[in-house]
């Protein structure tokens, strides 16, 4: 399924996940309803039977359904900090930058590559210190404030390749929009469990608790009939929950492996799992209530309530044999592990650990690697539309190119909090001497002298920097920007603006670096107020896809008749039947972020049109440079659609990917 398919079938989930919802608290509404007429006496017999007060019952029933609302809503507001919110719940420590620890090291590395590869920010990275079984998570509301966590186990258990299966797993919800629709169910199923807490308090406190008559059995007897009543209705939740969750994480694991192209890491993973004894089980007390954002089972759950379908139909999915006598030697080979004597053993966990044996591995038992596809594919609007938000192995092998080639001090500087600041000032600064001068003053009035000094620094190494590789340093600078206070960041947007227009001008490069920045902090600083999945058709906003064509057509071609033709290609492709005018508006950048603004409500699938159409618009000369390549980048990611980068199809870089392939 592609990135667009899944979008809308995401949107869908959505809609029956508040549906399923409705009808579980209308059944937990109910039964407290019979608790109240059966154990409290509610009604009272008169001839014969049995007449409710109905008046009493209406009351309880909206008391009811005011209590689960507020309780849900109290949930999912203590969510609104995103992944990192639920990761510190779960007792989860945070990955500095700056870290020393060499297993963390390694995990932030394969983290940051796959981040450039997908085109998204990086994600806060935390560590579950305390827990041995093999598990992660990937939780937020967006990708720019996303968290990926993982287990201890992973990094004492798992080889890179592993880790690196996991990972990809984990950033298919990221790409796939699954995170938000798993962070709303958290704050739903605690409003369906909050009825049997109340019910336990009241139990527990009724002989404290006198009532009109001085009884306390009715009010210990209504504890214990709502108590009762929270676990049906929270077992009502665990079944949504698990169906919610079962279809998606088989999709992750298939996303997995077209992402990574093989299938050793992430089956070498789940094989472990089954494996090793703590298996991918989690001590944390609040386990179940993030179940089904987990990689694994954090627990022993009947296969009614299971949150992914079992071991065993996992790994054969991926058209790998399942084989018990391997997993037990698995078991055998990592019951008595010892530190590696090499740390370039490619058996060696992140932390330095192998197994007192390697498993005997056989053509039956070992999955052989999916076929490599580094060749570069033409750059068209099928290829380019397939690409987003699904990155393959050339990507990762291209971003891990791209992350090595940055220079240690512009590296050093993404990770520090006062550098990724002059990092992204830096990045606006122009070549020509007096106009860099007049920048200099003008981040000198923003934030001082000492960053301006940083700024200044940073530009040698800048200056030698391959032009692909500007981007990404946003993206690797990100975690530590979203951490500054938001009267910073504004000053920090306020100077970037005046930077680029110093000169009456802003260039492609310019609006990219703006819009980039612009785009994630927008997400990272409001979480839940962030992207949702619109409804709109793209008829509807026909005016502003014409308009953001004309744009991207104008910039990319040197002469008007040639952007005119591209122009047309696009429109041909997504809306053949417009009767439209070309037309470039003066003030370009402020009429393709309104017309953006408007398109990013559109459908999913019609969104894919898009795409479609603005691949046309800068192949239409059959040359792509940088500053196109970024443009389409940043249209996308405006839109919501995550574009790995087109490293492959600049001729600069030919020399790069080569080098990429053969790592």
């Amino acid at each position: 399924m592609d990135f667009f398919a899944q979008q809308a079938k995401v949107r869908r989930s959505s809609r029956w996940l508040v549906l399923l919802f409705v009808l579980a608290v209308a059944a937990v509404i109910a039964a407290v309803d019979v608790v109240l007429v059966v154990v409290a006496g509610v009604g009272k017999p008169e001839q014969g039977g049995m007449q409710i007060d109905v008046g009493t019952l209406a009351l309880v029933s909206f008391g009811v359904l005011l209590l689960i609302g507020l309780a849900s809503m109290v949930r999912t507001l203590s969510l609104r900090g995103g992944g990192a919110a639920v990761a510190q719940g779960l007792g989860a420590t945070a990955v500095p930058p700056d870290t020393s620890n060499p297993a963390w090291r390694k995990l932030r590395n394969v983290i940051e590559e796959i981040a450039i590869a997908s085109s998204v920010p990086v994600p806060d990275i935390f560590v579950l210190e305390s827990e041995p079984g093999i598990n992660a998570f990937a939780a937020g509301y967006t990708p720019s404030d996303a968290a990926v966590c993982v287990t201890q186990g992973c990094l004492d258990r798992l080889t890179r390749d592993e880790l690196q299966g996991v990972i990809a797993h984990e950033f298919s919800h990221v790409l796939n929009g699954d995170m938000r629709l798993n962070i709303r169910l958290m704050g739903l199923l605690f409003g369906i469990l909050v009825i049997g807490i109340v019910g336990r308090m009241l139990m527990y406190s009724g002989g404290r608790i006198r009532s009109r008559k001085g009884n306390t059995a009715y009010v210990a007897m209504i504890g214990l009939g709502l108590l009762v009543v929270g676990y049906v209705g929270f077992f009502f939740g665990r079944l949504i929950q698990a169906a919610v969750a079962r279809s998606r994480e088989s999709l992750a694991d298939a996303s997995a492996v077209q992402f990574t192209r093989q299938t050793r890491g992430i089956a070498g993973a789940l094989k472990k799992i089954a494996a090793l004894e703590e298996g991918s089980r989690l001590a944390a007390p609040n386990h179940q209530e993030v179940a089904h954002m987990l990689f694994g089972e954090p627990g022993r759950f009947s296969s009614l309530f299971a949150t992914h379908p079992p071991l065993p139909e996992r790994i054969r999915a991926l058209g790998v044999p399942y084989e018990e006598q391997e997993i037990e030697q698995l078991a055998r080979a990592w019951m008595h592990a010892q530190r590696a004597r090499h740390g370039e053993d490619a058996s060696a966990s992140l932390s330095g650990f192998v197994p007192a044996f390697q498993v005997g591995s056989s053509a039956s038992t070992t999955p052989a690697p999916l076929p490599r596809q580094d060749r570069p594919v033409s750059l068209d609007a099928n290829s380019v539309s397939a690409r987003v938000g699904k990155p393959r192995m050339q990507d990762v092998h291209a971003a891990g190119h791209l992350h090595r080639q940055l220079p240690d001090a512009l590296l050093r500087a993404t990770h520090d909090a006062s550098g990724a600041i002059e990092m992204m000032l830096a990045l606006a600064v122009a070549d020509d001497p007096k106009l860099r001068d007049t920048q200099l003053l003008q981040v000198d009035s923003g934030f001082g002298s000492d960053v301006a000094e940083g700024v200044e620094a940073l530009l040698p190494p800048l200056s030698i920097l391959q032009p692909m590789l500007r981007l990404p340093l946003v993206t690797l600078a990100f975690p530590q920007l979203k951490r500054q206070p938001r009267p910073r960041l504004e000053t920090l947007l306020k100077t970037l603006e005046d930077m680029v227009h110093a000169d009456a001008r802003v260039d492609l490069h310019e609006y990219c670096l703006v819009k980039l920045l612009r785009l994630m902090l927008a997400d990272a600083l409001d979480p839940s107020g962030g992207f949702v999945p619109g409804a709109r058709r793209l008829r509807q906003v026909q005016t502003d896809y014409a308009t953001l064509c004309a744009v991207v057509a104008r910039r990319g071609h040197d002469d008007e008749e040639s952007a005119r033709r591209a122009w047309a290609r696009a429109m041909q492709e997504a809306l053949p039947n417009a009767n439209l005018v070309y037309a470039v508006p003066e003030d370009w950048q402020t009429a393709m972020d309104k017309a953006l603004d408007r398109i990013d409500r559109i459908r999913p699938l019609d969104k894919q049109l898009v795409v479609r159409g603005l691949t046309q618009a800068i192949t239409e000369d059959n040359q792509v440079n940088v500053a196109e390549a970024e443009l389409l980048r940043v249209v996308c990611a405006s839109l919501h659609c995550p574009l790995p980068p087109l490293v492959q199809h600049l001729t600069s870089f030919a020399e790069a990917d080569g080098d990429a392939q053969a790592d």
